[in-house]
């Protein structure tokens, strides 16, 4: 029985896409800027900080964005300069193995 409430309580916040697509422009552009909830206060449209958090959590485990030592969030999804530079002769892609 909780768990049926507790997965009803985390699907009343889940976010809009358009809404996460929102927090990664603002990130995108504020990059490395605002900790947490200071970031969560400059938003262009206001929301709850629990939904706030479910995005951040998202884009942290997606690996689009990073936290330095200071609290800071930063953008680090980079896809297309990843692919140019994996272009380059010196810079290669192993495959993950290690010897």
């Amino acid at each position: 029985m909780n768990l049926l409430r507790m997965e009803k309580k985390t699907l009343a916040r889940s976010p809009r896409l358009d809404t996460v697509l929102m927090v990664e422009k603002f990130i995108q552009e504020k990059d490395g800027e605002y900790k947490k909830k200071q970031l969560w206060e400059s938003l262009p449209k206001k929301m709850m900080y629990q939904t706030y958090s479910t995005i951040i959590d998202y884009l942290l485990i997606s690996g689009k964005i990073s936290v330095d030592s200071e609290g800071k969030i930063g953008w680090i999804f980079y896809p297309e300069e990843a692919k140019e530079r994996l272009k380059m002769a010196h810079l290669t892609w192993k495959g993950g193995k290690k010897k």
